[in-house]
């Protein structure tokens, strides 16, 4: 492989394990620059990944997003390999993703866990339904076949790195990531990678439930800013269903009388059907300013491919 190739290992309290991610990830990729940046560590982290012979920073705004925002601002490289630093990412799929991206001209590669081991390896059920949940909204509402949503081992073209505004600061980024891709029509490859738990006294600093509702959110956000015809679609469908099932009772008790019964029953019938078609026109208008920013998104594109060159 040609290329300059830089792992980007975001941390927060691994002590128990930075040092032998850095140690794997050194000996797959002997010619890559290993960057640990870390996120406020009280146990020592920081000093494990410096004595490992790691390049290591820190960033203090709390969060992974706003780590990997700070990773990709300020490293180039052809390739970029971002891990985990739990030691739950083999080191040996390193080679063949970074090869899709320099050879192939992948712009992201996702480490694929939940074709293989993943659910016979995490001990969370909550965590593995969580992201059979994800995978499916997300592959539901874009239309896509992206095998997992929220990996965090992934390799990531130099143009993805500077064209990708990151605007998630906690371990939502990944789907952020992924709809920004799909969005964007780039080059997504799925590769299928073991996946192992963390070792006997390393925790995971993702909180289940807290967490989770926050990558919903962030999945329902996303859908309504790339896809908002549908979503406005949506709301706008529901809205004149239930005006009408509203009006449909008053007006069959015009005709059998002829008289309005239930004048607060009309308001209301015709208040939801007016914010029905309020939201169907919102839905338009938005998916003429998302599809502008696309194009516009393009410009930019080939202005970055041309920038790098």
């Amino acid at each position: 492989m040609t290329g300059e190739i830089a792992v980007l290992i975001p941390c927060y309290n691994e002590s128990i394990t930075i040092a032998k991610v850095v140690a794997d990830f050194r000996a797959e990729l002997p010619e890559a620059k290993i960057y640990v940046y870390d996120n406020n560590s009280t146990d020592g982290t920081f000093e494990i990944a410096r004595e490992a012979g790691a390049i290591v920073c820190r960033e203090y705004r709390q969060g992974k997003g706003n780590v990997v925002r700070s990773m990709f601002s300020a490293i180039k490289a052809d390739c970029y390999l971002l891990v985990d630093g739990d030691d739950t990412y083999p080191a040996k799929h390193a080679p063949e993703m970074c090869r899709l991206v320099l050879e192939k001209g992948c712009d992201m590669v996702v480490g694929d866990r939940l074709s293989t081991t993943y659910f016979t390896q995490n001990k969370r059920p909550f965590h593995s339904f969580g992201n059979k949940l994800v995978r499916r909204l997300i592959n539901v509402m874009f239309r896509s076949e992206v095998k997992d949503i929220m990996s965090g081992y992934r390799a990531f073209s130099r143009l993805f790195v500077k064209s990708y505004p990151i605007t998630s600061e906690g371990f939502e980024i990944e789907t952020d990531m992924t709809v920004f891709a799909l969005d964007k029509n780039l080059l997504i490859e799925s590769l299928p990678i073991d996946y192992q738990d963390r070792p006997e006294g390393s925790v995971s600093k993702l909180n289940t439930f807290s967490d989770g509702a926050k990558v919903i959110r962030t999945i329902f956000r996303l859908y309504k800013n790339y896809r908002p015809l549908r979503f406005f679609g949506v709301l706008a469908l529901v809205c004149m269903i239930l005006g009408v099932g509203f009006f449909v009772p008053v007006l069959i008790e015009f005709l059998q009388t002829g008289y309005v019964l239930r004048f607060p029953t009309l308001f209301v019938s015709l208040f939801v059907i007016l914010a029905g078609l309020l939201s169907f026109a919102c839905g338009l208008i938005l998916d003429n300013v998302s599809a502008n920013d696309r194009r516009m998104f393009e410009l930019h594109f080939i202005r970055i491919k041309e920038g790098l060159k």
